[in-house]
């Protein structure tokens, strides 16, 4: 029953909740205006029918993830009310960005978009697609933004307040773009988008995979799984890359947290491997059934096979040591899935070319099911992220003198008059709201599956100017004699 441990679960419990629903709508938004420019593009009625399927379920995703988001956001002034104090300069003007610039976009936008489709022209109602679409991209920018500078502050000062005679720290900005722009913003910020836009293809492809299967709508399915494929290759690539560029920024920054995910114990006097799997054991500080490659950790950071990696036992006196199997297993399995995403697509890619690909029933089986993997995937990323920076929620600079500076740990940002009760009862009755939220988001995503897409979806008539222009062409060709 410790209130620490309890309110740390509680924050998990509705974040990974939550984060369900932003990297989906954040991918379908992507997938809307593709769908919606081609429409416009070649009037081709099925991509019209598609795009209104499409934001159907968009819209589903959207209404769901504004009502679990709400909620973390009151957390911070309960559980976590030191932590508030401490990033409120930093984290205020972040969240206060997000509404102003992001949330009244998409949100502006988005009656535009669901029930505009016979009151507005074709191009506003594209346009509104674009804003709805960019609002999710803008919200993410700021919420990373935020949880970045945690990871790696910069472009702030410590000042002491005193208020009723108690002196406390609070970090305040002084300098906006460094604060924006801290070594780990871009590179997590573009990590997170070529989840979200892996996770959005994946789910259209999981579908159109299933209508394909069970022999329904197939020229809708088609259009769409191939419109999905081609999306999650370029995101998987992509997020190779990207995955690359955040470990080195790990191993610059964090490099206690990267030590974690690889369960480096101890330095060495040679290269490091890195594991492919294994089961790391704190106690014995060895990987158990572990299987490495030999000095490609050491490649991999610093292009050199032979330097050594810097190993936990070079950080536990400063930084602490993070949960070791958490991080290494969380961060081996969000590896491990981005490979095989990378390496189904490219495989459907190729059957794709050779034509075979809506033949192949083992294929479309896996991607009806791969979704679930890339939700497994975005989140277990988070979780690699959040537990390797333990025992910090907010990382400490080290200077050159080798000395901590700043950073808040986690055990010091808990609210003084919380109880370890009051948060366990705050965690049952949130664990069944959710319950029934989760409940409400599958049966409504089955039923509008089910339906399919809307028959009358149909694009809207011609203007009655070229209607009337149709008629008379009619009739002149009829009096003419050709009829």
């Amino acid at each position: 029953m410790d209130v620490v441990l309890l309110s740390r679960c509680q924050f998990a419990l509705t974040i990974m909740f939550h984060y369900l629903f932003p990297p989906l709508t954040i991918g379908l938004g992507v997938v809307l205006v593709f769908l919606e420019y081609r429409w416009l593009r070649t009037n081709d009625p099925i991509f019209h029918t598609a795009v209104r399927f499409w934001t159907k379920i968009f819209g589903i995703n959207f209404a769901l993830g504004v009502a679990t988001g709400i909620v973390m956001e009151f957390q911070f002034g309960t559980n976590w009310a030191l932590y508030s104090r401490y990033v409120g300069d930093v984290f205020g003007s972040a969240l206060a960005a997000e509404g102003i610039f992001a949330f009244f976009l998409e949100s502006g936008f988005l009656a535009v978009l669901l029930y505009g489709w016979d009151r507005v022209s074709r191009g506003f109602h594209f346009f509104a697609t674009l804003m709805v679409a960019l609002g999710g991209i803008f919200s993410s920018v700021w919420i990373v933004i935020a949880n970045s500078w945690q990871q790696t502050p910069a472009g702030h000062h410590l000042v002491e307040h005193t208020i009723n005679g108690q002196v406390f720290v609070r970090a305040e900005i002084v300098d906006f773009w460094a604060m924006i722009f801290n070594p780990s913003s871009v590179h997590r910020l573009v990590h997170v988008w070529f989840g979200a836009f892996t996770l959005g293809a994946m789910f259209v492809m999981s579908i159109s995979a299933w209508y394909l299967l069970h022999g329904r709508h197939a020229e809708f399915a088609k259009r769409s799984f191939t419109g999905g494929l081609m999306l999650a290759t370029l995101a998987s690539l992509g997020q190779l890359a990207s995955g690359h560029f955040n470990a080195e920024m790990v191993a610059e920054h964090q490099p206690a947290k990267l030590a974690a995910f690889e369960g480096h114990f101890q330095t060495g006097d040679a290269g490091t491997p890195m594991y492919l799997f294994g089961w790391p054991d704190e106690q014995t500080r060895q990987v158990k059934a572990g299987l490495s490659v030999p000095g490609m950790l050491s490649f991999l950071v610093y292009q050199d096979a032979r330097r050594p990696v810097p190993g936990l036992d070079q950080f536990e006196d400063t930084y602490g040591s993070p949960p070791v199997w958490m991080s290494f297993q969380s961060y081996h399995l969000m590896i491990g899935l981005g490979m095989l995403f990378l390496a189904s697509t490219l495989w459907a890619c190729g059957c794709w070319w050779r034509g075979t690909l809506f033949h192949q029933r083992w294929l479309l089986w896996y991607f009806v099911f791969a979704v679930g993997l890339a939700f497994v995937a975005n989140e277990i990323g988070w979780v690699a992220a959040e537990v390797g920076r333990q025992p910090w929620v907010v990382y400490p600079t080290l200077g050159p003198d080798g000395t901590l500076s700043g950073g808040l740990r986690t055990a010091a940002g808990i609210s003084e008059v919380v109880t370890a009760n009051e948060v366990l009862g705050s965690i049952i009755m949130f664990g069944l709201i959710y319950a029934v939220l989760f409940v409400l988001w599958v049966y409504l995503l089955n039923r509008a599956i089910q339906r399919g897409p809307d028959a009358e979806a149909a694009p809207p008539a011609p203007p009655v100017s070229d209607t009337l222009g149709t008629v008379a062409a009619a009739q002149t060709r009829f009096h003419g004699g050709e009829h």
